[in-house]
């Protein structure tokens, strides 16, 4: 491969940011990236199987969703938050512990009470900037960000409240990328306090719907 043609790649290079929300966003995104070690080759610690081999066949096709260090560790293009610590916490301290950088791991102290209004206007407020400031690092690293995919659920806790505050803000600070949701919408007939739940979930898509 003539050094013309390798610049060229760079250039054409393409990446997204995943960005898993709330107890349902986290637990579907554990499930992605494992999948996406397995189709890459990629250890639960970032470090490819076979790295040279997928550089001589051209197949760079793992850098739209993984970042490479100076180590040659392979680091997703992820951030996971929740409002309350413990579905984070099992991330921080399962077998894919090592694959994510700390800082892509957030939590609060408290969670939104099953309340659209906690998880949008109050507790979310509280921890949305801290969330925005890593992804923008993130875009920062990206050579041709094409956009978010964004996993969570409609249900009435961070999923539905912070969820939609977070596209309100990427949508101010990201206007022209794509933002694609990957969204659970649970059945009202399993989940208690059903009536919170669903005006959550109405605002929520009334406010989504809007971006």
């Amino acid at each position: 491969m003539t050094e013309g043609v390798h610049l060229s790649l760079c250039v054409l290079q393409r990446e997204c940011i995943s960005i898993h929300v709330g107890q349902a966003g986290v637990q579907i995104g554990n499930a992605c990236w494992e999948l996406y070690c397995l189709e890459h080759g990629i250890h639960p610690n970032g470090h490819m199987e076979d790295l040279k081999a997928a550089m001589a066949n051209n197949d760079e096709s793992f850098n739209t969703f993984f970042s490479e260090t100076s180590m040659g560790k392979h680091v997703p293009r992820a951030v996971y938050v929740d409002l309350e610590p413990s579905v984070v916490d099992e991330v921080r301290t399962g077998p894919y512990r090592q694959l994510f950088h700390p800082e892509q791991l957030i939590s609060g102290k408290e969670d939104a009470a099953n309340n659209y209004a906690r998880g949008h206007y109050t507790v979310g407020k509280e921890i949305v900037d801290l969330v925005l400031d890593r992804i923008r690092k993130m875009a920062d690293q990206c050579t041709g960000l094409q956009g978010f995919l964004v996993f969570h659920s409609f249900g009435g806790r961070t999923g539905s409240g912070f969820s939609s505050l977070l596209m309100e803000r990427l949508s101010v600070d990201y206007g022209k990328k794509s933002k694609l949701e990957f969204a659970v919408y649970p059945a009202p007939q399993r989940l208690p306090n059903a009536q919170v739940k669903q005006c959550g979930r109405l605002a929520s898509v009334a406010t989504e719907l809007q971006d």
